[in-house]
């Protein structure tokens, strides 16, 4: 990232009102127990353009905090760069060292990131954190996902408002109706040359490649995806509460085990049925085997998933651990 020696241009009023307004709309006045939030800013085109926009809006009242996970030699130089622009701007800044834990690389490096945020969200006293998530990750996300078969919790888009998981810390994406070239052009406005990411364009990552192919298609209607993205979510939420409201009436807990005695659709059952699985096992279960389960439940036939046999009973279906067996017997 290289900053511009002279004062910024200033942000398009009207770009600082849609702003504005797509936060209240996220995190009204009135509901603020602290009028300041933290940024997430990676110091790519579409975090620096969050943070100049909410700079503009909300004078005085964010930090920004930039995560080096380690896994690049540029992540240290582009942590002191956002440095360099939040002092220019007087915005706040720390900048917040992460260890990666070995295994699905991104995965990991997303726990680990929410997990600084989470902490230094509270030892700054802030109220929420922005992302800056928007329409194209939205529809990436969703067509990558329908090219997985994922059911609807899958391909639900990430909300607009929700929390960090495990915690209950606002997490705003004040940017899903903007589009990523409109991002890029507020910060080449300001005279900011973004960092650039290689492995956005590396095409052992599924999404550079859906994004290499979305790029030469003028047909697709990037916000109408990311709206069925929302919609999608909106779905998912439902079925959460429809599986919570099975889970009350038709779920008992009987010694070690549980028995289910299903009412709702496939849909809800399946929920259901992760639930208890991952209650009993400990571990959450993978789609497809909890969708084989259910269909041999369904059709009378025993089945096992992780530790646990399930059987089709005259009362419901009963989910037990599996007996142990025994050790071979040492030969005379």
């Amino acid at each position: 990232m290289t900053i511009p020696a002279k004062a910024f241009p200033a942000i398009d009023p009207a770009l600082t009102t849609r702003f504005a307004a797509a936060l209240d709309a996220l995190w009204p006045a009135r509901e603020r127990s602290t009028g300041r939030f933290g940024i997430a800013v990676s110091g790519g085109p579409d975090s620096t353009a969050l943070l100049l926009l909410a700079d503009a809006a909300c004078p005085g009242g964010i930090e920004a905090a930039t995560i080096d996970h380690g896994l690049r030699a540029e992540s240290a130089a582009e942590a002191r760069a956002v440095a360099a622009l939040c002092a220019r701007l007087g915005v706040p800044h720390a900048t917040l060292s992460v260890e990666v834990a070995p295994g699905n690389i991104q995965s990991e490096a997303r726990i680990a990131r929410y997990a600084a945020l989470v902490k230094w969200t509270e030892s700054r006293k802030l109220g929420a954190i922005l992302t800056a998530h928007h329409a194209d990750d939205q529809a990436e996300t969703l067509l990558l996902r329908l090219n997985r078969a994922s059911g609807v919790a899958g391909l639900a888009g990430a909300r607009a408002r929700g929390v960090v998981p495990g915690t209950g810390l606002p997490l705003l994406r004040p940017l899903l109706g903007w589009r990523r070239s409109e991002l890029v052009e507020i910060v080449a406005a300001a005279g900011i040359a973004a960092a650039d990411d290689p492995s956005n364009r590396d095409d052992r990552y599924d999404r550079a490649r859906l994004r290499k192919a979305l790029a030469g298609v003028d047909w697709l209607d990037v916000p109408a995806i990311a709206e069925s993205a929302m919609h999608l979510a909106d779905a998912d939420s439902a079925l959460d509460w429809a599986a919570e409201r099975e889970w009350r009436e038709c779920v008992q807990l009987q010694g070690l085990g549980t028995l289910y005695r299903p009412r709702a659709p496939r849909a809800v059952a399946l929920r259901v049925i992760a639930r208890i699985v991952t209650d009993l096992d400990g571990t959450p279960p993978r789609g497809g085997a909890v969708a084989t389960v259910f269909e041999a439940l369904r059709t009378g036939r025993p089945a096992s998933i992780g530790s646990l046999v399930a059987r089709t009973g005259p009362h419901g279906w009963s989910f037990n651990k599996a007996p142990r067996r025994a050790p071979p017997r040492p030969s005379a």
